[in-house]
């Protein structure tokens, strides 16, 4: 949807950056070391499928080695080209700093349509492209690590380890050569729903400070509030189905590629997946009316707007007309620079993308550790922690000569599990992350808005890694 007089997507972030590193007064020469990207990996290699020969292309990039591994995810989409992975490899660096996840920033793509493939064909095509990976450098444990992105999931990031393993099976830590891969092959509890899970909390942090609720236009808590959702797919969904079934959010409208369904009284979010699982889309879901201009509904008046789809949908060509107080990017890079411009001046608040879903890489970072340590989390403490509260819960009976109810009982004595872990770490992340944004908004007098405070308080900390190690 980007017009011909705005910047590419990569242009964006970098002119986003820019923005930043003018407001903290850095200096030049570390600023472009910082914004420069690493290295980019470009294959094309041969699979014969249904026998003939088809050529793929893919690429990685890695923009920064300041920490390592680099982290990111790896795409499977018909668009994918290196300007995107560049900007989306950059993106990953600042959202890694942020969220204080000690990884550089790296993306994935192969250019494919991942619907024209079976299981089978996908598979082949997919340890293909790993083995060009691994035979260059640009996957391991130990220095590039991939994720599931847009078109890539469990199921691809299992079959990426079991080609790793079969390169490498001398490498202990085979399995923490990709995250979010199935809970029995390695993976993590959590991690599927991660970045939605954070979507969730960011905004539930936005609402815990009383400035940003009056900056916003907004009146009491969350519950009750409106929203408009873009892209149903895994963040999609899982940041709706959580809004709205532990925070009382109604989704008056969600935006398809095949168009857009509203109801001002509310869509039912597992429902309308349940409805798009059996039909393959949202047409003639019986609860809302349908709309064929998806784009046209980013301008429904609502509460938050939650753009979880593709880049560059909220442009200079829709800005003026986008009716949201409160802009949630759960996306990567879904408003442009250009349409940034205009919503600040407007007065939208926009939580950004590199905050807002930072909660996927988090919890890769929990499964990372995870695999280098060989246990889950909860292991060692889980039946320690029963048996304190057991006997905690026994004092509380000898004191008072009262017997505590069960309820009581069972929520004092329950031991953490892995998943209880994950949500308290992810919840911590995206709080303290946040914290961090609100104070350099208060305290940097050229900083104005969310999305500049993010930035400044991402570089600040990744400069400061560069100048610590020395490497100017």
């Amino acid at each position: 949807m980007k017009t011909n007089n705005e910047p590419s997507f990569r242009k964006s972030v970098d002119l986003m950056v820019d923005k930043a590193i003018t407001a903290m007064n850095l200096d030049m020469g570390t600023a472009q070391a910082i914004k420069t990207c690493n290295a980019v990996l470009q294959v094309k290699f041969p699979v014969k499928i249904r026998g003939k020969i088809e050529v793929f292309t893919g690429w990685r990039a890695t923009h920064s080695t300041h920490r390592l591994p680099s982290k990111g995810g790896i795409r499977f989409a018909p668009y994918a080209d290196q300007d995107e992975v560049e900007a989306l490899a950059a993106l990953m660096t600042y959202k890694c700093a942020i969220v204080d996840v000690p990884f550089g920033g790296s993306k994935g793509a192969l250019l494919i349509d991942p619907s024209l493939y079976d299981r089978d064909e996908l598979e082949m095509i997919t340890r293909r492209f790993t083995l060009e990976l691994v035979r260059k450098g640009f996957l391991s444990p130990a220095t590039n690590v991939p994720a599931p992105d847009m078109g890539t999931g469990q199921r691809e990031m299992a079959w990426i380890a079991d080609t790793y393993k079969h390169l490498h099976p001398e490498d202990i830590n085979y399995v923490a050569c990709v995250t979010g891969k199935p809970v029995h092959h390695g993976g993590i509890q959590g991690r599927v729903e991660a970045t939605g899970r954070g979507v969730q909390y960011a905004i539930r942090e936005f609402f815990r400070h009383s400035e940003d609720i009056k900056s916003a236009n907004f009146t009491g808590t969350l519950e009750g509030k409106t929203c408009v959702i873009q892209g149903l797919g895994n963040v999609g969904y899982h940041a709706a189905k959580f809004l709205t079934e532990e925070d009382g959010v109604i989704i008056t409208a969600v935006i398809e590629r095949d168009g857009a369904l509203i109801s001002d009284q509310g869509i039912n979010i597992e429902d309308l997946f349940q409805h798009i699982s059996e039909h393959g889309t949202i047409k003639n879901f019986p609860s809302a009316s349908f709309e064929e201009d998806g784009l046209k509904v980013l301008e429904k008046e609502c509460d938050i707007l939650i753009p979880a789809a593709l880049e560059s949908q909220i442009t200079l060509e829709n800005a003026d007309r986008i009716n949201a107080k409160l802009i949630v990017e759960a996306a990567n890079g879904p408003i442009t620079y250009g349409a940034d411009e205009t919503l600040n001046k407007k007065g939208t608040i926009i939580i950004p993308d590199a905050y807002a879903n930072a909660g996927g890489v988090t919890v890769s970072y929990f499964e990372w550790i995870r695999n280098i340590s060989h246990m889950r989390f909860g292991r060692m403490q889980k039946r320690h922690d029963e048996l304190r509260g057991h006997q905690f819960a026994s004092m509380l009976e000898e004191a008072t000569g009262k017997s505590v109810s069960n309820n009581l009982r069972s929520s004092i004595t329950k031991g953490a599990d892995e998943l209880d872990l994950v949500r308290s770490g992810l919840d911590d992340t995206m709080r303290l992350a946040y914290q961090q944004i609100r104070d350099t908004l208060d305290n940097n007098e050229n900083v104005h808005d969310l999305r500049t405070a993010c930035y400044v308080a991402s570089i600040t900390k990744i400069a400061r890694s560069y100048i610590d190690i020395g490497v100017f």
